[in-house]
């Protein structure tokens, strides 16, 4: 890590409630706490108190009125839950969600395929993964809308969802040309943004008219910026060709994601338009470098200036539980680490406009906490308390874990 992460491990202290008990106040005297905030402030040591599950105060340590229990873990790290915006492992291990009769679902919703507390949620929050973008397939061109929720141990539905539909999942590149053949229609680069061009010009054709039409009620939020759209895509002139799409022309709040194989090469376009990028699970280049070395993704599209760069897994393409290596690879490929662990929890909440709640340490947001035995992006250290929104939802034990 650069030097902001890398001074002297220093003790927290930690206010704790039983494991799978209801929220309860809290204080954390932290000796290593990165709050991710704007001002990328790093108290050392430092102090965050909880009232009913949310985060009420952040600063240096102060005394602490009434009788409240000390828990010390002098050797570890705190910061903010970790947010993952490509994931498919909200069905728990079921498949994927992917409508292959049309080339565009906008009718399609992922929350109906979510199972709260399911085993891999668990392994995602005993990583100290917190909030999640669940979404459908890449099989065709629009697969529909992903569903925004959190890693509790909770088996009902409306006590880990955020939002039921949290933005659009596009795919304009790679998987949807191979369902068909590369010369079906549908299927090829033209086709592909003919298609998707067209159901846009019907969400506006019915917003011009006032009509109601179920299946595309949820696209015209996206048209109007109301909601975020996600869209997979790959290689140089992918992302290039999508960003033109999406913000140039429809002026959407969208994301590439994945940008892989030789879509770094686009980073000072894509910079320059303003787009942000959530790269993965392909950390590197190997195949299309002129240079003479691996290039990594992280390190070029953050170089280029890419505003909100973030990372993803592909859940299950990269384990959930492993997010915190593609933080480790970026890095060791050339990214600022810091900027990295900022691309797993502030720039994913920001640009899907979850920053109010998640995604930093600071008064008003959701209690939801990592506590790590050392730097969260060494694959030495691992993860020994989660709580979300003030609960304790994963304690580490030597030869158990609780999840």
């Amino acid at each position: 890590m650069p030097s902001k992460l890398s001074a002297l491990t220093l003790g927290v202290a930690l206010l704790a409630m039983a494991p799978g008990s209801n929220a309860q106040d809290l204080v954390l005297q932290c000796g290593k706490l990165l709050t991710m905030n704007s001002a990328d402030q790093i108290f050392e040591p430092g102090e965050i108190e909880i009232t009913d599950g949310k985060i009420v105060y952040v600063g240096a340590p102060r005394p602490i009125s009434g009788q409240v229990e000390v828990l010390e873990f002098p050797e570890s790290w705190a910061v903010p839950g970790l947010v993952d915006l490509h994931t498919h492992i909200h069905t728990g291990g079921w498949g994927d969600i992917n409508d292959m009769v049309r080339s565009v679902n906008p009718g399609l919703r992922a929350c109906a395929t979510v199972r709260p507390d399911n085993r891999a949620m668990r392994l995602a929050c005993s990583a100290g993964v917190t909030t999640l973008f669940g979404i459908p397939g890449s099989g065709t061109n629009m697969g529909g809308f992903g569903v925004l929720y959190k890693t509790k141990a909770s088996p009902h539905y409306d006590a880990a969802v955020l939002e039921s539909v949290g933005g659009l999942k596009v795919a304009q590149d790679s998987n949807p040309q191979r369902r068909a053949g590369t010369f079906a229609f549908g299927n090829n680069r033209a086709s592909m943004g003919w298609i998707l061009e067209d159901v846009c010009a019907k969400a506006r054709g019915a917003v011009r008219e006032g009509r109601f039409d179920f299946a595309l009620e949820d696209l015209k939020k996206v048209l109007n910026r109301e909601l975020p759209i996600l869209i997979h895509t790959a290689g140089s002139e992918g992302v290039v060709n999508t960003a033109r799409m999406w913000h140039r022309k429809f002026g959407t709040r969208c994301v590439i994601s994945h940008g892989s194989f030789d879509g770094w090469k686009a980073a000072p376009a894509i910079a320059a338009w303003g787009v942000p990028v959530n790269h993965g699970p392909r950390m590197m280049d190997l195949y299309s470098s002129a240079n003479g070395r691996i290039n990594g993704g992280g390190a070029e599209y953050s170089k280029a200036g890419v505003p909100h760069f973030s990372l993803n897994t592909d859940s299950n393409v990269i384990p959930q539980e492993e997010f915190f290596l593609q933080g480790a690879m970026s890095s060791r490929l050339g990214a600022d680490s810091y900027q990295m662990l900022r691309g797993m929890t502030i720039n994913p909440a920001i640009t899907f406009g979850l920053d109010d709640r998640v995604g930093s340490l600071e008064e008003g947001k959701d209690a939801d906490i990592v506590l790590y035995t050392g730097d969260p992006l060494d694959p030495r250290s691992h993860v020994q308390r989660v709580w979300i929104e003030g609960q304790l939802e994963y304690e580490y034990q030597e030869g158990k874990q609780r999840f």
